[in-house]
């Protein structure tokens, strides 16, 4: 895995023109059901978010691709769990993650639309929880929607962590309007997910009461 992690950072700080493409493939695999358990996608994300505070990368093309590999993952192992329907979870290779995908299951039963939209942050279910959407017949318009709305928040806050270390505490006060623009978006989308997850717990602490 460090291995991994390694060469795509080098690779990415040798060819910044490639950048956006290498991001793109870790957030679509990062978002693919099974890959996504195995891929250390995250971890490499959060080092380009230093790389673009570093002024290495530009942020632009990194956070697009980011998006769009994101949804089209999430896409593509919706309409898998879809095609498949549930007896797939007994057929090899996911009859080894089983407990992953019942987790996902649970999830999303209870939570329907913002198991879809708030499970994109979450690692234990990010790779399974659109597999299950599908399987359980989800309709595709409100799948996309929590799909989309989700990886346009998604992007940004994986990055912001490395983006922050890079260009230090210190430095902050001396940032352009830009940027503290930027900062502002992030620490609104953080808190907005905070919310959201809080409301999410409080309504799981409801049920098992009830």
């Amino acid at each position: 895995m460090q291995s991994f992690i390694d060469q795509s950072v080098g690779f990415i700080e040798n060819h910044q023109a490639w950048a956006g493409l290498v991001v793109g493939l870790l957030a679509f695999g990062e978002s693919l059901v099974l890959v996504g358990i195995l891929l250390p996608g995250t971890t490499v994300l959060i080092i380009v978010g230093g790389l673009v505070g570093a002024g290495i990368v530009q942020p632009l093309p990194v956070l697009l691709a980011a998006m769009i590999g994101a949804v089209l993952g999430d896409t593509i192992s919706y309409f898998l769990g879809k095609w498949l329907g549930r007896g797939v979870v007994h057929k090899w290779p996911l009859n080894r993650y089983r407990r992953e995908i019942a987790r996902a299951r649970l999830f999303f039963h209870r939570y329907g639309f913002a198991a879809v939209f708030v499970g994109r942050f979450f690692g234990p279910v990010r790779a399974t929880v659109p597999l299950v959407a599908g399987m359980m017949g989800m309709n595709r318009r409100r799948f996309q929607i929590a799909n989309i709305l989700s990886a346009i928040i998604w992007a940004p806050v994986v990055l912001s962590p490395g983006w922050l270390v890079a260009k230090g505490a210190d430095n902050l006060p001396e940032l352009d309007a830009t940027s503290l623009f930027g900062l502002a978006v992030i620490a609104a989308m953080a808190a907005a997910i905070i919310v959201v997850v809080i409301v999410i717990r409080l309504r799981g602490r409801r049920d098992t009461r009830a």
